[in-house]
């Protein structure tokens, strides 16, 4: 028989990776019509434009959450190499 706790933390992580999925899903939307809005459409500059954000502010995003991470004792979920 498996263990409750461990079948209650599976469900939420997995429910938490699909409330994310589709909250990514609708911001890669809202991104796509403001870069349409604001004349990039979809050639290549739009394109790359759009690119470049969604980069910067995953970047900026995954820094945050390791900042916060480590405030509160627990590790991020990814290292820097030169940390090892």
């Amino acid at each position: 028989m498996t263990d409750p706790r461990a079948m209650v933390q599976t469900m939420i992580t997995l429910a938490s990776a699909s409330l994310g999925l589709v909250a990514a899903l609708a911001c890669n939307e809202a991104i796509k019509a403001t870069l349409a809005k604001l004349g990039f459409s979809d050639d290549l500059v739009g394109l790359y434009s759009y690119a470049v954000l969604a980069t910067v502010l995953a970047v900026v995003i995954l820094v945050i959450l390791g900042r916060i991470a480590a405030r509160i004792g627990g590790g991020a979920a990814f290292e820097r190499e030169a940390e090892g």
